[in-house]
């Protein structure tokens, strides 16, 4: 699970066996939301248990980073494709 950021206690992440579209997950202080890429930006697809502050904070971060958080997606998944082709 690779994890690209913690913040305020939330950890943000993908699993290692991910689909499409690109995607993040949101995990902490008893709460979860995930965010899909639509081809311009993040939109949340699922909460629960986040605070409005909180997720004010998060959803900033993750608007802050797409373009780290679609790097990173890229680089892993390409890797992860390459490997399974050997």
């Amino acid at each position: 699970m690779p994890e690209l950021f913690r913040f305020y206690g939330f950890s943000f992440f993908f699993y290692s066996r991910e689909h499409e579209p690109p995607h993040i997950h949101v995990e902490g202080n008893g709460g979860m939301a995930k965010f899909d890429w639509d081809g311009k930006e993040f939109v949340q697809v699922e909460k629960a248990g986040i605070k409005a502050n909180d997720f004010k904070k998060i959803k900033k971060m993750v608007d802050d980073n797409a373009d780290i958080i679609l790097k990173r997606w890229k680089e892993y998944f390409d890797k992860e494709t390459k490997e399974d082709r050997t």
